[in-house]
């Protein structure tokens, strides 16, 4: 018997699994190709991704990937504010895609839609039969909320509009969508008070972690001295979040740890750095920034301390549940592990000033470094891609989750 047929849309091409979004997508998609016959369509925003459309082809049916220039998909996304909408509808908005849409719905005749991200949901508004889920991930509108919080004018008013243009874009898709999904129960907690009228087709379908990938008795070479005590964050180093944590924890944090760790070394390890980045460690020879490199796991699996000391975040972070899964200890900020819930047992400290952060930072660094097994533990239990994966495919079929 064929499988049955599945138009999923995805804002970002999602492979290679190497940052959070990705990594989502990418798991769900491997997931959902056991059960579907996958039609992907997708943006490349990295020219380096356009290698492994060969290996998205092996999960599904056919794939369409589209260019996406995000230097001209800012300057296209102004269009919204002559049309009063998001900006992040003009920005994904791609006349060569609705067109593969339109034609593979009508000539696969789908039924089944997976949205991944709230914008790409405009390619099949318009069609009233097909039963669709859209995970949202986090609530986007709420990001965009806090960025305006920390930023001055005109920066603030355009992420001010932003945030209630997409958050009445969500309301309008919620209510559309058979389900729609978050990343945590939080994420979805928060989305139920912002679209009270979808509320019981809100939920939410956890991130996972690739636990035989993330082991921690896999061995790896040290990718710094011994000499060094080495903290140690990862994440993709042009996304503003990330550059504001590591920001924040390079001047207001890391000063306090040197003064008193004079032999600590704070390594940056993630892709695409920023120019912010990359002056951090222009200004302080204790701060190592990576850029790309080809595994995160060495530096994790080697670090003293990891840290996540997010300050704008929304849902489960996956930098978090990794480092986890390799049994770390980590040191983080309220926003960053929104999702795990508050458990004496994990060895998961968190603080959101400058001082606390230290000295967990600090405390963790006396001690000789033992693996967290009840980390490792957790994620094994309560972060299985397998059983996210059927949780999805249920909702996609019509089924409670």
């Amino acid at each position: 018997m064929a499988k049955p047929k599945l138009l999923y849309l995805v804002h970002r091409i999602p492979y290679p699994p190497n940052k959070g979004d990705k990594i989502r997508s990418f798991h769900f998609l491997q997931a959902l190709a056991e059960e579907y016959q996958i039609f992907l369509g997708t943006f490349i925003d990295d020219p380096d991704d356009r290698q492994h459309i060969a290996i998205l082809k092996l999960f599904c049916q056919d794939v369409r990937c589209i260019d996406l220039n995000p230097k001209l998909g800012k300057i296209k996304s102004l269009q919204g504010l002559l049309s009063g909408e998001a900006l992040s509808l003009p920005y994904y908005r791609n006349r060569e895609l609705r067109e593969w849409v339109d034609k593979t719905i009508v000539e696969q005749d789908i039924q089944r839609v997976m949205i991944f991200s709230s914008p790409m949901a405009q390619y099949v508004e318009k069609y009233t039969h097909l039963h669709w889920v859209a995970d949202f991930v986090d609530v986007d509108s709420d990001k965009w909320r806090q960025y305006a919080q920390s930023k001055t004018w005109p920066a603030n008013w355009i992420y001010r509009r932003e945030a209630e243009k997409l958050l009445a874009y969500e309301q309008r898709i919620a209510a559309r969508a058979d389900a729609t999904i978050f990343v945590s129960e939080q994420e979805a907690g928060l989305f139920k008070t912002l679209a009270p009228a979808s509320a019981g087709k809100i939920g939410f379908v956890n991130n996972g972690v690739d636990i035989n990938r993330f082991d921690p008795d896999l061995s790896w070479v040290r990718p710094f001295s011994v000499e060094q005590a080495a903290i140690v964050f990862t994440g993709a180093m042009d996304y503003w979040a990330n550059v504001d944590a590591v920001k924040w924890f390079a001047e207001q944090v890391l000063p306090i740890i040197s003064n008193r760790r004079p032999d600590v070394k704070f390594y940056i390890v993630g892709s695409k750095p920023a120019r912010e980045v990359l002056q951090l460690a222009e200004n302080d020879a204790s701060v190592i920034v990576t850029g790309r490199v080809d595994d995160v796991r060495p530096f994790i699996a080697h670090a003293n301390v990891v840290v996540a000391p997010l300050r704008i975040a929304r849902g489960i972070q996956n930098k978090v549940l990794e480092a986890m899964a390799m049994a770390k200890a980590i040191v983080a900020t309220t926003a960053a592990i929104e999702g795990i819930p508050g458990n004496a047992d994990l060895q998961l400290a968190v603080a959101d000033e400058a001082e606390g952060f230290a000295d967990h930072v600090l405390q963790l660094l006396s001690q000789p470094v033992k693996p967290a097994l009840v980390n490792r533990r957790y994620v094994e239990s309560d972060f299985s891609w397998k059983q996210n994966g059927q949780r999805l495919s249920r909702l996609l079929s019509g089924e409670a989750a």
